[in-house]
Order: C-alpha cells, then sequence, then structure tokens
C-alpha cells in the first residue's frame, strides 16, 4: 500500500494551500515536512529532489513532485476531480484559472511594501467584485447546478470556495451582491470532507502573518528571487512577477 503524500513546503499558506485544500476535498490523507531554515532547503536541494530548485514539492505515488500547477493537475486527475471529459477539463482549467489570478494578488499583500497595501487591498476587492465573482454568479445561474462544471464536485469548485474564503478575510460581507456564490460557500463549506478541513486543527493553514513573511524572505530567498515577493503598480494594474513553484 502506498504511503501517504509528504508534503515539502514553510508552516504557511503560500503556493501549497491549495495543494493542501485538493488533497483533504479528496479525502486523502497527507503528512508535512516543513522546511524551516535554509539549511532544511539546501538538503532538498543537494538531495536532487528539487527539478527546478523551487518548492513546493509533492512525494506521491513515486514521485516528487514539483510546479504547483503540475501537482494539482496530477491530484485533480487521480482523485476524479477533473471533469468527465477535454470539455469539462477545459472548463475546469478556465476557472480555476481565474481564481489563481485573484488568490495570487492576495496571496502576495503582505510582502508588499506598507505604504501600497492600502491601495492594493482596494484594488484586490475591485477585481473579486468586478471581474472575477460576477463570472462564478453568472457560470453557477447558466449551468442550473450545484457546481461549476458537470454535476460533482470539482477542482474548480475547490479552489472556487478557497478563494471566497481568502477575499473574506479582506472583506467579510464581500459576496453580499452574489446570492448564487452565498449559496455555493454553503453547500460547498458542508462537503464532510471540506468541512473537516475547515474545522480548527486541521492541516489548513492561517492566514499570513509577520513572521511567516520573515520566513519566506530569508529561507525561500535562496530559491527565489526577492522580486518575487511584491507587486508592482503600474497603469492601476497589479503585476506578479514570476512565482516560485
Amino acid at each position: 500500500m502506498a504511503g501517504k503524500p509528504k508534503l515539502h513546503y514553510t508552516k504557511g499558506r503560500g503556493k501549497m494551500e491549495s495543494i493542501r485544500w485538493l488533497l483533504a476535498a479528496a479525502g486523502v490523507e497527507f503528512e508535512e515536512e516543513f522546511i524551516e531554515t535554509k539549511e532544511d532547503l539546501e538538503k532538498l536541494r543537494n538531495d536532487g529532489v528539487l527539478l527546478f530548485q523551487q518548492v513546493p514539492m509533492v512525494e506521491m505515488d513515486g514521485m516528487k513532485m514539483v510546479q504547483t500547477r503540475a501537482i494539482l493537475s496530477y491530484i485533480a486527475a487521480k482523485y476524479n476531480l477533473y471533469g468527465k471529459d477535454l470539455k469539462e477539463r477545459a472548463w475546469i482549467d478556465m476557472y480555476v484559472e481565474g481564481t489563481t489570478d485573484l488568490m495570487g494578488m492576495i496571496m502576495y499583500l503582505p510582502f508588499q511594501p506598507a505604504d501600497t497595501k492600502e491601495k492594493n487591498l482596494a484594488l484586490i476587492i475591485e477585481r473579486a467584485t468586478t471581474r472575477y465573482f460576477p463570472v462564478y454568479e453568472k457560470a453557477l445561474k447558466d449551468h442550473g447546478q450545484d457546481y461549476l462544471v458537470g454535476n460533482k464536485l470539482s477542482w474548480a469548485d475547490v479552489h472556487l470556495l478557497e478563494a471566497i474564503l481568502m477575499v473574506e478575510e479582506c472583506k467579510p460581507d464581500v459576496l453580499s451582491a452574489f446570492p448564487l456564490l452565498q449559496a455555493f460557500k454553503g453547500r460547498i463549506s458542508n462537503i464532510p470532507t471540506i468541512k473537516k478541513f475547515l474545522q480548527p486543527g486541521s492541516q489548513r493553514k492561517p492566514p499570513i502573518d509577520e513572521k511567516f513573511v520573515a520566513v519566506q524572505k530569508t529561507v525561500l530567498a535562496k530559491l527565489c528571487d526577492p522580486r518575487n515577493f511584491y507587486f508592482v503598480h503600474k497603469s492601476k494594474q497589479l503585476h506578479s512577477l514570476n512565482s516560485c513553484g
């Protein structure tokens, strides 16, 4: 019998959090080996297990997988969360890419200079309520099902719930104008595996704090260009620089 997947990352959300979410939604137990020092990271590099010298890295099914999107796609396909055919998979991919963009804006907010955070937070809320959430509200209305794609839970649903909760941490009433997303949040949150993951004491990680920011900058900076931790404000849009994994 294969062992549990083992996740290698720091003790925070970062790019590993969506992987934790998807495994949890699939009902898969996993272990975590935290990178807490530069030496921990150097050991992974020296052992030759980081294909592009980046994390996240997940040991699963005899592989040491890197690159967040590749890991998530594998998990989704393995646990039947990736649609029944190519057309459904394409829709799942499109919806996931949208929520990835939105969550990326939030993920890097704590790493930005203090004098830009308020402006960038306002932009995140504007993007969520005018660009992203209207798409998912309309998708649920047009599709007429409990889920975004097909008639069963998919990676797209899990990713959207994760994004909704992240935006609500920035603005608790952000769904006030989106009744179908409010109902969606309630339904998906009560799926037993997801409900368990949302309980205190699970492997879900809390919002990024100053301690995590410090760890990211000191430990992961050896593998990632420090510019990756910030946004640049240009033409009234936030542009994330290349991110790790």
